[in-house]
């Protein structure tokens, strides 16, 4: 007899791992899916991990980021770029400044920053700029936190200060990912997949803390797009529509007995309430709101038309 059914891969195991690099195999995939899969989690992996980065910067007499500095063996632009390569690990959501001030002749690192307490450099060693002469250097920049790559104009706020060089902000703690799709045997088929993807981090997130993280995305992704859109139920305000059965004089012990399909409720509702073996009004009184959550087919936008269709009774859930 054919198989019709699609199995499941294995967990990712561990080829090789260091503190900021590490490679790991995803085997059993379905024939196809490792592209599928592997391409997902690197653009996942690429674009939307939380990082830190530095976002504008001020310089002590220097207006924009063409200019140049005496006793500054680099120009603006120069020293820019070289402070997009500080990485830094930020223990907070609030934005931190970063003051660097120092006297020549001297090569500037990351080590001659005054970093607040919230705030940890990863490569201290990296090369700022040098001073050929004893002229000082004053500047201080800001550290943010966010996703992927964003361009200074998308960063600029409404007013800028006058001095204030925004620079566009790389904030994926990612260097590398790439991955490789080699076929495997599962049974008598040997066109399944292994997946094998390579991280590289710039060492504020584990390699595997990163792709544990893009799986849960992806799969908090999909979850949210399962099923489709309930239709908001608009309430026509017609001058001959009848008042509701409480107004009319229904009895409420009458009311208890009205069945679910009576209600205007949409079919999908409907259906899962019955699954559920709730099949009149008292079913449901007797539910709590959070009680009905459970039931499998029932959301948010359900429970509200339950509310709604329920009020025509004056009858408000547990």
């Amino acid at each position: 007899m054919m198989e019709y059914s699609i199995t499941l891969p294995s967990k990712p195991r561990v080829v090789k791992e260091a503190e900021q690099e590490g490679t790991y195999e995803i085997d059993g995939l379905y024939p196809g899916y490792g592209h599928t899969l592997g391409n997902s989690l690197r653009r996942i992996i690429l674009s939307s991990l939380p990082g830190a980065a530095v976002t504008s910067v001020k310089i002590e007499g220097i207006e924009h980021e063409f200019s140049t500095m005496d006793g500054v063996r680099e120009d603006v632009v120069t020293i820019l770029l070289n402070l997009k390569k500080l990485r830094f690990e930020v223990l907070t959501q609030e934005s931190q400044t970063v003051s660097l001030s120092i006297k020549g002749p001297k090569k500037v690192s990351g080590e001659d920053l005054k970093l607040p307490g919230q705030v940890r450099l990863l490569n201290p060693n990296s090369y700022i700029c040098e001073l050929t002469s004893k002229q000082g250097i004053e500047m201080e920049f800001t550290i943010e936190r966010g996703l992927g790559y964003v361009p200074r104009e998308a960063l600029k706020k409404d007013r800028v200060e006058i001095g204030e060089i925004s620079v566009d902000a790389i904030f994926s703690p990612i260097r590398r990912v790439n991955y490789e799709v080699e076929n495997m045997r599962v049974g008598d088929r040997t066109d399944f997949n292994r997946l094998r993807i390579s991280i590289e981090t710039d060492g504020t997130v584990s390699p595997r803390q990163a792709l544990e993280q893009s799986i849960e995305i992806m799969i908090t992704q999909l979850k949210a797009v399962v099923g489709f859109r309930e239709e908001e139920i608009e309430q026509q305000s017609d001058t001959g529509a009848l008042a509701s059965p409480m107004a009319a004089g229904v009895d409420a012990s009458e009311a208890m007995k009205t069945r679910v399909e009576d209600l205007e409720l949409s079919s999908r509702t409907i259906s899962s309430l019955q699954t559920a073996n709730i099949r009149t009004v008292g079913g449901l009184a007797r539910k709590k709101e959070q009680d009905l959550m459970e039931v499998e087919g029932l959301g948010p936008k359900s429970i509200q038309e339950i509310k709604r269709a329920l009020a025509n009774f004056g009858i408000v859930l547990k």
